[in-house]
């Protein structure tokens, strides 16, 4: 069974977020990073980049695949994550802690965003 922290908010494209305010913090999802396997290499956008909810933002890459990230919401990237730019396998370790970016939201531009309970319904289906 993976970890699904009660506290995020989910999306059915294995995104995991918090809003706190008007920024929204974003990362991977444990079933996501189990299924890229070993990463090796985020492709992040640039802060200032506007992003489209429900459009890619990033492309994470690993021994297996390279799979684009979505956003959660429509806005500006205000921070990457330094750490995971520079060593892009702590994702694997806790994909929980190692988020990947900060986005100022735009505003009510947010996709539909799941509970806990209905992503590991979702993530019980594949």
């Amino acid at each position: 069974m993976f970890k699904v922290p009660e506290d995020l908010k989910y999306t059915k494209t294995h995104e995991w977020f918090r809003s706190d305010g008007k920024t929204v913090t974003v990362g991977i999802t444990d079933y996501a990073q189990h299924q890229l396997t070993d990463i090796v290499y985020v492709d992040f956008p640039k802060p200032g980049s506007e992003l489209v909810a429900g459009k890619p933002m990033l492309t994470i890459e690993s021994v297996k695949s390279a799979e684009d990230v979505f956003s959660p919401a429509t806005g500006e990237i205000v921070e990457v994550n330094q750490a995971v730019a520079s060593k892009p396998e702590i994702l694997n370790q806790d994909p929980y802690t190692n988020w990947l970016v900060k986005i100022r939201v735009s505003g009510n531009s947010m996709t539909q965003s799941l509970s806990p309970a209905e992503y590991r319904e979702l993530t019980a289906e594949n």
